[in-house]
Parts: structure tokens; C-alpha cells; sequence
């Protein structure tokens, strides 16, 4: 009497089975056919945009030269590649791949999607800035035309993001960027520094905790085959020229760079000492600034070190009788002018 209705148990049980695998865009089967259609989609995007930026700065756009900026293996670039030229998207004669028409008309439309959302993720949001560069390439697909249009009308039609790599505008057309890269100009003058390049990201980051940014002037010190040293004015800065390369300046003739440090941030502030705030880092934008500013970090404000964490993070200043906790990656962006002893009391 049992065995029907085991039968008919295990029959249900294969057919839930089934629907589970193979349901129409619900079942697992269905799922990763997408997840991995997306993926590679998302790849073939990530490369366009990079033969796009190689094009812009007149580099010759190879297979290891875009498997090394994506973090791929050179052989899923090969299989990718393959599939580009087949929907007419890039050309490839010998070692060098270039977009064609249908290619740089999509290429276009991704740096700008990704710029626009990196200038609003500037904006709007309190995200440190080495991870805006992150977000905005997890958020930058399947944009249409018209949600670019409306983005960047909300931003106020911008024409450089906030490391100065130029916006496309809605037509397709693209500025060409100032200033040369810091290891093709002649030492001994000053300049300032146009563009910071966002990938490779490791190498970005580096850059950001320099202290360095779009629109800072800087003197030109040394310039040699194994490193790149030049001042600030929050110091001396020693790079190798594979860093120094992916910073973008121009010379300019009005501004003194002494070499020495010459500006003080929140984050070198002792506890129980006192200064003054001087300004806050272009980095610092809408949001974010706003917020600081509302809490008391405007310019000729004192504030105090009072307290700090158990790891050294975040510390608690105290501004108009109030205790603010910040991020060391915040206080970094604040510069400060040290109040002697004498002050202090």
C-alpha cells in the first residue's frame, strides 16, 4: 500500500527538484546562465573602456597591458578579444587592439557613465575617495543615454571628474586633458598637477595618501631613471617614476613651492593639543563637507585632540564644547595651523 504513494513522493520531490534548476529566470540553471552572461558583458565593457583610455593618451593598447589593468588572465582577455572583433567592436592588427566606430560610440558612453558616477559619488556621499573609483565601476552598467543626461544635469553638466580625467559630453566628445605626465617634464620648476590616473587602483591610493591632488602646486626637484623627487606643502615626496607616471602637470610661474613642509593636517594633531582650522581638501566635497562644516571645522575654528581609540582610530575632537569622532582618512583632508603653548592656555 505504501510503494504509490513512495512513488508519487519521489516523483514530486524530481519535480520540485526540476523547477528549482530549470523555472524560467527564477531557477538556479536559468540564474548563473545570467550571472555569467553579466559577467562577461561587464568584462567586454572594463575593456573597451581601457583600449578608450590608451587611445586618449596615445598608448599602444595590447593584450598584457589590458590583462594587467583589468587583473585578468591573459587568456580570458584573448577569449574576450575574440569575441569583441566578431561583434565589431575592436580591430586587431599584430600586438595592437583599437576600437572601431561601434566600439569607441560604446567605449564613449562607459567612461562618461563611469565619471558621472564618480563625480556624483563625490558629491553626494561621505565614501573616502579611494573608494569612490570602486563603487562607481560596481554601479556604472546598463545605464541609457537618457539616465546619463538626467545624472549629469543634476550635477550640473560637469567637465572633469574629481581626479580631472575629462567628462564626455552627451554628444560623445571629449577634452583633451592639460599637462604631461611628471616623468616626461625637466626638474628644477614648478608645476601643478592636472590629473591623478585611478587605475591601477593600489597605485591611486598611494597617490591619495601622499596628500596629492588635482589643482596642488609643486616644485620639481630630481628626476632620475630609479625615482621621481619633488615638495610639497605638506613635504618631500619620493616616488618611483612607474608611480609618478600616473600624475598629470602643468608649469606655472606664480606660485612658490618652498622645500620644506609648509601645511599641517588634523591627523598629526597630539591629544591634548590645539589648533586652528585653515582649510579643508578639495577632496572634500558637497556631503562631506558640508556635514564637517556644520559640526564646527570651518576655517579660524580651535579644536582640541581629546580622545582616541584603543587602535589609534578614530580620534575625538573637541570643537565648540562638543566631542567629534573622525576617521584618520578624514582628518587627513583637514589642514590645521598648530597654536603655541602659550595660545593653548
Amino acid at each position: 500500500m505504501l510503494e504509490p504513494l513512495v512513488y508519487l513522493l519521489v516523483f514530486l520531490g524530481v519535480m520540485i527538484l526540476i523547477a528549482l534548476l530549470f523555472w524560467p529566470d527564477k531557477g538556479l540553471i536559468p540564474f548563473l546562465l545570467k550571472r555569467s552572461l553579466r559577467n562577461k558583458h561587464t568584462k567586454i565593457e572594463n575593456i573597451l573602456k581601457t583600449i578608450q583610455h590608451c587611445e586618449f593618451h596615445s598608448h599602444p593598447a595590447t593584450l598584457h597591458h589590458i590583462a594587467g589593468t583589468l587583473d585578468e588572465s591573459p587568456d580570458e582577455i584573448s577569449r574576450l578579444l575574440d569575441r569583441m572583433v566578431e561583434l565589431e567592436l575592436i580591430q586587431m592588427k599584430g600586438n595592437e587592439i583599437s576600437l572601431t566606430s561601434k566600439g569607441f560610440e560604446y567605449a564613449i558612453h562607459m567612461t562618461r557613465a563611469h565619471r558621472l558616477w564618480e563625480e556624483f559619488l563625490a558629491q553626494e556621499t561621505s565614501l573616502p575617495v579611494e573608494e569612490i573609483h570602486k563603487r562607481a565601476n560596481d554601479i556604472e552598467h546598463d545605464m541609457s543615454q537618457e539616465s546619463l543626461d538626467a545624472l549629469s544635469m543634476r550635477l550640473g553638466n560637469p567637465l572633469f571628474d574629481i581626479h580631472g580625467d575629462p567628462i564626455p559630453n552627451a554628444q560623445g566628445k571629449i577634452r583633451q586633458m592639460k599637462g604631461r605626465s611628471l616623468t616626461e617634464l625637466p626638474a628644477k620648476q614648478t608645476l601643478r598637477i592636472t590629473h591623478l590616473e585611478d587605475e591601477p587602483e593600489d597605485v591611486y591610493s598611494q597617490l591619495v595618501a601622499e596628500g596629492l591632488y588635482p589643482g596642488m602646486a609643486i616644485y620639481l626637484v630630481e628626476e632620475s631613471s630609479s625615482k621621481i623627487r619633488f615638495w610639497s606643502k605638506y613635504g618631500e615626496h619620493v616616488l618611483t617614476p612607474v608611480i609618478a607616471s600616473n600624475i598629470s602637470a602643468v608649469p606655472i610661474h606664480d606660485v612658490v613651492v618652498p622645500q620644506e613642509k609648509t601645511a599641517v593636517t588634523l591627523s598629526e594633531l597630539g591629544l591634548g593639543e590645539k589648533a586652528k582650522v585653515k582649510n579643508l581638501s578639495p577632496y572634500l566635497r558637497k556631503v562631506e563637507r558640508r556635514r564637517l562644516m556644520d559640526l564646527g571645522f570651518i576655517p579660524s575654528t580651535v579644536v582640541e585632540a581629546n580622545l582616541r581609540g584603543t587602535r589609534g582610530d578614530p580620534t575625538a575632537y573637541r570643537v565648540r564644547g562638543t566631542l567629534i569622532a573622525l576617521r584618520e582618512d578624514q582628518t587627513r583632508l583637514i589642514e590645521i595651523e598648530p597654536l603655541e603653548r602659550s595660545q593653548k592656555e
